[in-house]
C-alpha cells in the first residue's frame, strides 16, 4: 500500500511534511481504501527516519500533491527531533550491545584456548 501511495502522490514519493488529516484525503481520492491498511502505510511512513528529519527542519505541510498547506508547529518538530534522539540512543545502545557480547563470546574463547593448552600441556601421556 505504500509503495502504490509513493507512486500516486508526490508528497509521498518525496517524503513532504503530511498536513494532518491527509487519510481524509486519501479516503475522498480512493474510497475503496481499507482504513486499517491505510493507516498502517500512513504509520510506516510517517514514523520512517526519512520523514522524521524532513519534520524536523520543515516549515510547512504538503497535500498529496506536493502543494504547501498550514505551517509545521514548533511542536511537531520538537517531537519529530525527540522520536529522532530516541531512535539514535537505542541504536547506540543496541551497537554497544552486540560490541560487548563480541567481547565476551572473544574472551571466553581465548580462556578456553589457554585452558585446552594447559590441559595438553600436564596431561600425562
Amino acid at each position: 500500500m505504500l509503495k502504490q501511495l509513493q507512486q500516486q502522490f508526490e508528497a509521498f514519493r518525496n517524503c513532504l511534511p503530511l498536513e494532518i488529516g491527509i487519510d481524509k484525503q486519501l479516503l475522498a481520492r480512493m474510497p475503496s481504501l481499507n482504513r486499517k491498511l491505510m493507516r498502517a502505510a500512513l504509520g510506516i511512513h510517517t514514523g520512517s527516519m526519512r520523514y522524521l528529519r524532513a519534520m524536523e527542519k520543515a516549515t510547512v505541510r504538503y497535500d498529496l500533491d506536493g502543494k504547501p498547506g498550514a505551517e509545521v508547529t514548533d511542536t511537531h518538530r520538537l517531537h519529530a527531533k525527540e522520536l529522532l534522539q530516541q531512535r539514535f540512543k537505542k541504536e547506540a545502545e543496541r551497537k554497544k550491545a552486540e560490541r560487548e557480547a563480541a567481547a565476551q563470546q572473544e574472551a571466553e574463547r581465548k580462556r578456553q584456548e589457554k585452558l585446552q593448552q594447559l590441559a595438553s600441556k600436564f596431561s600425562k601421556k
